[in-house]
């Protein structure tokens, strides 16, 4: 499992956004009502999306990619860490059992949602590998205390209490996450009205209001790249 979550750490960032455009194709739906998938799912994906939001804005994390491999400088367990292991992929999970209900797709939802937590397990087991192989007995210590999966909810008031919520850094890290969950989410709408004209009305009519929030949404995302590129938004 290891050498599989460092092949698919390696190449995440190619895999995961061919695996998402499988929502596009045509397949049974998973509710009679698209209405209730796109509400019940988008609602689970904004849910994990927060949960970056509340992590990343807490405690900062240098851990991750460097060269494109497990990296840690140091082992963080403080802010959302101190209630679970991996907060983030937690999160990204969420997201993707989200877009796969909201999707309406029997295909995605039974088939591709697997594979998206299988990734996240085999990654979590790489990166844990190598944090254990780095910080030894500190991080088997911390890994008995905390959950891997499951946030222990207990104490978090006092968490939040210890730190001051850096938005800043949470605008400068996520920018990029936040913009493709939202176009995806874009899409996955879109698609449920042309599937169901019927029920959302004539889906030509729509088309210039979906026009207008790309628009927004992508001149938005624009003018937090430029503040990032010239330096005008600084995360301390």
């Amino acid at each position: 499992m290891v050498k599989i979550g460092n092949f698919l750490f390696h190449y995440r960032n190619i895999l995961l956004p061919v695996i998402f455009l499988l929502i596009l194709v045509p397949a049974p739906e998973l509710f009679p009502n698209p209405t209730h998938a796109l509400v019940i799912g988008l609602g689970i994906s904004i849910l994990g999306q927060l949960i970056r939001f509340l992590t990343i804005g807490l405690v900062y994390i240098i851990r991750g990619g460097k060269d494109r491999k497990v990296h840690a400088e140091s082992l963080v367990t403080t802010g959302i860490f101190s209630h679970c292991r991996n907060p983030l992929y937690v999160g990204n999970v969420l997201v993707g059992i989200g877009m796969g209900v909201a999707s309406n797709s029997v295909l995605f939802f039974s088939v591709i949602t697997p594979v998206i937590i299988f990734v996240y397990i085999a990654i979590i087991s790489a990166e844990e590998n190598f944090l254990r192989g780095k910080f030894g007995a500190a991080f088997d210590e911390y890994a008995k205390k905390v959950n891997r999966w499951l946030p222990d909810l207990r104490g978090i008031g006092k968490t939040f209490e210890a730190h001051q919520f850096a938005w800043k850094r949470v605008l400068l890290k996520e920018y990029n996450s936040t913009f493709t969950g939202t176009m995806l989410g874009l899409m996955l709408i879109l698609k449920a009205w042309y599937q169901h004209p019927a029920q959302y009305g004539n889906f030509e009519e729509i088309l210039p209001t979906f026009g207008i929030l790309v628009l927004a949404v992508t001149a938005v995302y624009l003018f937090i790249k430029f503040l990032k590129k010239t330096h005008r938004l600084r995360a301390d």
